[in-house]
């Protein structure tokens, strides 16, 4: 089934191209089936670009998704139309008195801040409280994942002597769980970070499980036993030539940047980028949407987040 997209929003004119089954706002108005409600909260400056690595994602499932797009009213993006923002986005205020199936949180460039000095961090935290009782289950990226595990557990990040950057090897570390059924021994994801969350500081939590983690690039997927909460400290959504743009944005500017790890063909730049992390991607949000938003979530949204106590992990 698709992913219910509006028809001016640029994402839906590069999905319909790559096949992927979208669906305008008319026609999913006539399906009788109970679609999904996913907010996503767009912390990334380059917003068409993560929505739509986002709801390409969502849309490669068997389920309907309707998707909310959220930015912050406390800080206003310098990099993205304020014609798109008004035209496609809401504001916590305008949709906090709604339930939501599943939440989204994406990554943002503040990483190498404290949380607390982040513009938008009083508001983000309301996002995550508010989330407590309005949203089935949610599903922190990369610096989403790193603030939403310090201000609901305590854990805090750490900065990296250097950038991590690249696609890297992680190990399957609970094959039988839920979000982790299909994945690989051993799979590949794309990050790119200046910081971290050490497993020394999840294995102090009681209520939280390290599902992931790699060699090299460390704890990769976290996820709270009651399923409520997941945290990825990578991007698995990123396409194919994100990295790329991101080794060139710094090159150009003159910035110390490392060729991004395992990712062009002998790491040499001026090759075509090599993808090996995209059917873990698919899997990832299709486990997630299956198993802890569908497969749970009340069919009256207005009962979120009530739910079966024993379905956990």
């Amino acid at each position: 089934m698709p992913v219910k997209i509006p028809s001016t929003l640029p994402a839906r004119a590069i999905l319909e191209q790559e096949n992927v089954f979208v669906m305008g706002e008319e026609r999913a108005e006539h399906q009788d089936i109970r679609s999904l409600n996913v907010a996503i909260l767009n912390l990334m400056p380059t917003k068409v670009a993560t929505e739509t690595q986002l709801l390409r994602l969502l849309g490669n499932s068997s389920l309907q998704v309707d998707i909310t797009l959220l930015h912050t009213a406390t800080y206003e993006s310098k990099n993205t139309d304020a014609d798109h923002l008004l035209n496609h986005y809401f504001t916590f205020d305008e949709v906090k008195d709604q339930k939501f199936d599943g939440l989204i949180v994406t990554g943002a460039p503040v990483e190498q801040l404290a949380f607390e000095q982040v513009d938008y961090w009083k508001e983000l935290t309301n996002i995550i409280d508010w989330a407590e009782t309005n949203v089935e289950s949610s599903f922190y990226i990369c610096w989403g994942a790193q603030a939403a595990l310090y201000h609901l557990y305590g854990v805090p990040k750490y900065p990296l002597p250097d950038k991590m950057f690249g696609v890297f090897e992680h190990r399957n570390l609970a094959p039988k769980e839920k979000l982790m059924r299909g994945f690989d021994d051993a799979f590949m994801a794309p990050h790119s970070r200046h910081t971290e969350i050490r497993r020394k500081d999840i294995d102090k939590v009681p209520d939280l499980s390290i599902l992931s983690e790699s060699d090299e690039a460390g704890v990769y997927i976290v996820g709270a036993k009651d399923g409520r909460h997941l945290f990825i400290t990578g991007h698995s959504e990123y396409d194919p030539r994100t990295l790329k743009g991101e080794y060139d944005r710094d090159v150009s500017k003159g910035l110390s940047i490392n060729v991004p790890k395992n990712y062009y063909p002998n790491n040499d730049p001026s090759k075509e980028p090599q993808v090996r992390w995209r059917g873990h991607a698919n899997l990832l949000f299709a486990n997630w949407l299956n198993y802890y938003v569908y497969q749970v979530t009340p069919f009256d949204r207005n009962q979120i987040p009530a739910k079966d106590p024993s379905n956990n992990f």
